[in-house]
């Protein structure tokens, strides 16, 4: 399956500590790419793999589960586990899921969490099943990005039902891994978007195991805190989580 332009994995080598940036649900690792270009000026390694189903085609993503996106997170682990001494990990979206699954199953040192989901903003969720008797893809509405944003911002123009089916179980499924996850934690989310409830982040911060952990606000930006208009504010935060700072 061809991959779509300017969707394709990235590797960036630095430093001893590697940074995996993980993208979210029918995005691309583009959406990852400036913050990935910032951590690695700072000198780290940085990964951030392409999720199976992704940066393809809807109908492609349409044959994938959740199960298959974390395979994608766990490779691209053991790539950066044979040339690293310690691993990071930053997700975003659904790769902010994805990332607090890995953190419970693997050595990893530190993670950011960024618009995660917990609570969906979409009312016509719990008609999901009826909708699937009807039609299997629904048309996305993007937000228009700032700043070169709209450039990296390369993401299907359809969702997949059957992959929002997914990804409930997993949102269910990290539900229940949260006290499991015990490194330093950053959360960040946005108060003002409109994809994830902006309570997810509290909830994810409470129920965390985590003693040591953040949680940061923004107040202007959208979903894609990696490409709006604070990008850089969450770039420098990351940064200095990362350095202990």
């Amino acid at each position: 399956m061809a991959i779509m332009p300017g969707a394709e994995p990235f590797f960036l080598p630095g430093g001893e500590t590697g940074v995996l940036v993980v993208h979210g649900f029918t995005g691309a690792p583009s959406e990852m790419r400036l913050a990935g270009e910032y951590l690695n000026s700072l000198g780290y390694t940085v990964l951030a793999p392409r999720l199976s189903g992704h940066g393809t085609t809807p109908e492609d993503m349409a044959k994938t589960t959740w199960p298959h996106w974390y395979s994608s997170v766990e490779d691209g682990y053991h790539v950066l586990n044979g040339i690293c001494s310690n691993i990071a990990a930053v997700g975003l979206s659904m790769g902010g899921l994805l990332t607090l699954k890995l953190a419970s199953e693997y050595p990893v040192s530190k993670l950011a969490v960024l618009s995660a989901p917990i609570y969906i903003a979409n009312k016509r969720l719990r008609l999901l099943p009826l909708y699937r008797m009807f039609t299997n893809f629904v048309s996305k509405k993007r937000k228009r990005l700032p700043d070169r944003g709209e450039e990296y911002s390369i993401s299907y123009d359809m969702t997949p039902l059957s992959s929002l089916t997914s990804l409930i179980h997993l949102i269910n499924h990290v539900d229940t891994l949260l006290p499991s996850v015990t490194v330093p934690a950053l959360v960040i989310q946005s108060k003002k978007e409109h994809t994830v409830e902006p309570e997810s982040a509290q909830y994810i911060y409470n129920k965390l195991g985590s003693t040591d952990k953040r949680l940061v606000w923004l107040n202007k930006s959208g979903h894609i805190i990696t490409l709006d208009t604070e990008r850089e504010y969450v770039f420098q935060e990351i940064g200095r989580f990362l350095a202990g700072n």
